[in-house]
């Protein structure tokens, strides 16, 4: 199944919690009329992998790290598949980053690798959105991954005991430009082994989101850009720029 998180009331904000009356949850392929895609999960953080592709590593001209490369997303900056990225004032170059994204489904601590698909819920499609100028200006990455808009996730979750993870595919188009094309396959930290490194020193809580790391070809994207990222088995995530006023 491919489970979807979804509003019918318009005015209901984008990543709004699991507490509210209004979020709704059914399969994303008999969706009733009106509904509004919300992200697929309510995270209390957000944990993504920096470099976890050899070849992206190396097209930014960074080292291969040897061992996971872990930063975090704010959940501000979470929006749902239809929803617009927005191109902050303060940036000259912001870049997509498509990924394959894991949703936790019980609390998680100390979790070993041989245990850790147990607190996978399922898998969904995530853009690591970048202001590339400022991350390289800061030495840092919290402010250039981490304004709002910048998590689109979505537009479902695969539940994990139905997915073939063997088969995705990751690609991300711009414009209908084809510019990533990679196999989650080639992580240099499998999924079983992020979530072991994360649990030992962070709790993971239902609901929380891992991005797992892009593969190459990485760019920019301007307003008025169309960026989808397209994994099989789990759907199209597309979302619009739009210039910050």
């Amino acid at each position: 199944m491919r489970r979807a998180r979804y509003t019918i009331n318009p005015a209901l904000p984008p990543a709004t919690p699991d507490g509210s009356p209004d979020v709704l949850y059914g399969d994303f392929d008999d969706l009733p009329a009106g509904a509004r895609l919300l992200p697929p999960s309510s995270p209390t953080k957000i944990v993504c992998v920096g470099r976890n592709y050899v070849e992206h590593a190396r097209e930014l001209g960074n080292e291969v790290p040897k061992e996971p490369l872990i930063f975090l997303k704010p959940p501000s900056s979470l929006i749902a598949s239809g929803d617009e990225i927005v191109y902050p004032r303060i940036s000259g170059r912001v870049d997509f980053e498509g990924e394959l994204g894991i949703v936790i489904c019980r609390r998680a601590r100390n979790v070993k690798a041989k245990d850790a698909l147990d607190y996978i819920l399922g898998y969904t499609c995530v853009n690591d959105v970048t202001a590339r100028d400022l991350q390289k200006r800061d030495g840092q990455w919290t402010r250039g991954k981490g304004f709002d808009t910048f998590c689109p996730a979505g537009p479902c979750v695969i539940l994990r005991n139905e997915a073939n993870f063997e088969a995705f595919h990751i690609e991300t188009f711009v414009d209908g430009e084809r510019r990533q094309d990679g196999s989650p396959k080639d992580m240099l930290f499998p999924v079983s082994v992020i979530i072991e490194y994360v649990t030992e020193f962070m709790t993971l809580e239902p609901g929380d989101l891992i991005a797992t790391g892009t593969p190459p070809g990485v760019g920019p994207v301007g307003a008025g850009s169309i960026v989808e990222v397209r994994i099989s088995g789990i759907g199209v995530l597309t979302n619009t720029i739009r210039q910050d006023q």
